[in-house]
């Protein structure tokens, strides 16, 4: 069965008629090996983030730390700086749930995990820290909005899930703002102490 509006077919068989919502574009990949940081630069080894699209999306598979009892972060960057010190404004909460039963917990996750008008890098996760036992890991997603925008600033949106060092089931929500009015060209994630071991992390475009 199909869904017509107005004259116009949406969906048909189950699937979206041709020109209608919004397709995903991959852009690059990059799999960390005992890596420092990930970085992903505008016109670098093939990325792309400019205005050729208004959203990207970053997906993280299997993001595993060198070093116990750490948090998987990020931050961007103007023109060919390479600070990465952008201001931000941002929220962090967390349900979390141990492999003893305890704790069970949704809240905000505190102060070291959001920023107000900050030039940290924003946790992509909250209360428990993230493991590097054998078994522990870190997956989920990123959008940036319009990151070449020069009139408003740019939001972003995360979701990811954890296996915290301490065995907990760790899904954190976070979101905010980088309160810049000129484009950013660049984006680097980081352990906020020790090497990014293994896992990717993925850049795709959305039109």
């Amino acid at each position: 069965m199909g869904l017509i509006s107005d004259g116009t077919t949406i969906f048909d068989s189950g699937a979206m008629a041709s020109g209608l919502g919004s397709s995903m574009t991959f852009i690059k990949k990059l799999t960390a090996s005992s890596s420092a940081t990930l970085d992903f630069l505008n016109g670098s080894s093939g990325v792309i983030f400019d205005s050729t699209y208004k959203e990207y999306v970053f997906i993280f598979k299997d993001i595993h730390p060198a070093t116990d009892d750490v948090v998987f972060s990020f931050q961007t960057d103007t023109g060919t700086n390479t600070s990465y010190n952008q201001t931000i404004t941002s929220t962090n909460f967390a349900a979390q749930h141990g492999e003893s039963d305890s704790p069970t917990e949704l809240s905000d996750t505190g102060s070291t995990r959001r920023q107000h008008q900050g030039t940290s890098f924003q946790p992509l996760s909250g209360h428990n820290d993230l493991g590097n036992d054998n078994d522990q890991c870190l997956a989920g997603y990123l959008h940036i909005f319009d990151p070449a925008n020069t009139t408003f600033v740019k939001h972003f949106i995360a979701v990811t899930h954890q296996s915290g060092f301490e065995n907990r089931s760790v899904n954190s929500y976070v979101a905010g703002y980088f309160n810049t009015t000129t484009a950013l060209t660049r984006v680097r994630f980081k352990m906020s102490s020790g090497n990014i071991d293994a896992g990717t992390v993925s850049l795709y475009g959305i039109s």
